[in-house]
């Protein structure tokens, strides 16, 4: 295996995305995830905004890092084929007192760099989205918002890296970290790795990460958040994202469609314990009295799913921590990455290519880099006639798994056998959306398990949900 020249330690989307922006580089690259897939920690308890920028506070890293990481998805996404749609928001005020401060934030914007911003009275709103509340008597319009899918980002810059000669070792949780002749050695179960440089981004275990390599002591809390998906009926349908007023610690809950045409509620923000991805009753009322104060005509009853994440805030800041250890050389921290993770992601891949280089690592780009990924076929995208195509060639393509979200048996087999292809009933959900819909897999869960045991040639019942210990199925009934 050899010396790795950097070893990223973490696969949510900060990490992903370090490793394809490292990828342009003559490096040997690995990347350490604890998980068996990318997108398991954080990464999939998000909504998919992507922020304009106005929200962080000028001259923290967020600011510097927000509204860049924006002006990059639009090139990100033709690149690796993943969805991304401006959409624009609306940041709504009911009286004079929000009105400040989205006077405030439009400031915000013009230090951060954001793009257009405008500040909206009475029916001007209604114009530029029917669906908010007709209540409102102002609002921040800020066009540069966007949406994606980030299950669909991580794996796309994942996949590119990979592509691009990065080795990505799953199941591997780090139990230790030693250094010794310029080198460290990175100690998981399953083996020991070699690398220059470490780069931390390993989310809610940042601060152990940091600690096992020698570096400064961080305090992180955690931040839960409930988030509510309704079915794409549910009364709203195209709404720009929605936020209200914002408070210290959050955007408050927003209302939003996702690229998918689902539509989001989400999140609270209640400092809970780490890996505490409960929903609560309280958090959930709280969600839909906002949304319904926002979008009056969100038909609630059409809710499908309520889910939880959490996200690592280093404690007493509200900032990302992306720098260079003051204790330990070649050591970088891209960690406390909460909202807007998502939509800094590229810029924070950016700025972590800056600190190695400062630290050191010589960065010549490859000649043979390959930004493209090709993005795998989504069958219910496609024209009746490219339908009948594929199924003409191919059967497996008429046979379909998931009648909610139209997915047929070839698009599970491929997204089982794409380059970091799915090895659990979630990964092949977060891939192509089997068990998305209004049945929350009800109907094809059973089919996915048969799909990923024939594929993977591995025991039906230890096809787990998720991690590894999540298995479904016991054994036969009959």
């Amino acid at each position: 295996m050899g010396v790795f020249d950097v070893a990223i330690i973490g696969a949510g989307i900060t990490g992903c995305s370090i490793s394809r922006e490292l990828s342009r580089y003559d490096l040997s690259i690995a990347v350490i995830e604890a998980g068996n897939d990318v997108a398991t920690g954080a990464t999939k308890g998000n909504g998919g905004l992507i922020h304009a920028g106005y929200d962080p506070t000028p001259g923290t890293m967020k600011a510097r890092l927000n509204a860049r990481g924006n002006s990059l998805y639009p090139q990100l996404s033709k690149d690796l084929g993943f969805k991304f749609k401006r959409t624009g928001s609306l940041v709504l005020g009911f009286d004079d007192q929000d009105l400040a401060h989205l006077m405030k934030l439009k400031e915000y914007g013009a230090l951060n760099g954001t793009g257009v911003l405008e500040i909206l009275r009475g029916d001007d709103i209604r114009r530029v989205e029917p669906l908010s509340s007709p209540k409102a008597t102002c609002a921040l319009w800020a066009k540069d918002t966007g949406i994606v899918d980030p299950f669909e980002v991580a794996i796309a810059t994942a996949e590119n890296a990979k592509a691009n000669g990065a080795e990505f070792f799953f199941n591997e949780p780090v139990t230790g970290i030693s250094s010794r002749s310029g080198l460290f050695e990175i100690d998981t179960p399953g083996r020991t790795i070699s690398a220059r440089y470490i780069v931390n981004a390993a989310g809610g275990n940042g601060a152990e990460i940091c600690d096992m390599a020698g570096g400064e002591y961080i305090e992180m809390s955690w931040r839960q958040g409930n988030i509510l998906v309704f079915a794409k009926d549910s009364g709203v349908s195209g709404i720009m994202p929605i936020y209200p007023v914002p408070s210290a610690t959050s955007k408050g809950v927003v209302v939003l469609e996702t690229i998918h045409a689902n539509v989001i509620v989400g999140s609270t923000a209640v400092y809970r314990k780490k890996d505490d991805t409960s929903c609560y009753a309280e958090d959930i009322e709280q969600l839909l009295s906002g949304a319904r104060k926002l979008a009056p005509s969100l038909k609630t009853s059409h809710l499908i799913r309520e889910f939880a994440g959490t996200r690592a805030v280093i404690t007493n800041t509200n900032d990302f921590l992306v720098e260079r250890s003051k204790k330990i050389d070649h050591l970088i921290n891209a960690i406390g990455i909460q909202s807007p993770g998502v939509a800094s992601a590229p810029a924070i891949a950016e700025y972590v290519c800056k600190l190695l280089k400062d630290a050191g690592l010589r960065l010549a780009l490859r000649r043979d880099f390959n930004p493209i990924r090709e993005a795998p076929i989504d069958f219910d995208t496609l024209s009746a006639v490219e339908q009948d195509q594929l199924v003409s060639e191919n059967p497996a393509w008429g046979r379909i798994v998931c009648r909610c979200e139209m997915v047929p048996e070839q698009e599970v087999i491929n997204a089982i056998n794409a380059p970091l292809g799915a090895r659990s009933v979630e990964g092949v959900k977060r891939r192509c959306r089997a068990g998305m819909g209004p049945c929350q897999s009800g109907f094809c869960q059973s089919k996915v398990i048969t799909l990923l045991s024939q594929e993977l040639g591995t025991p039906i019942t230890e096809i787990p949900l998720e991690q590894n210990h999540s298995t479904i199925i016991q054994g036969a009934v009959k």
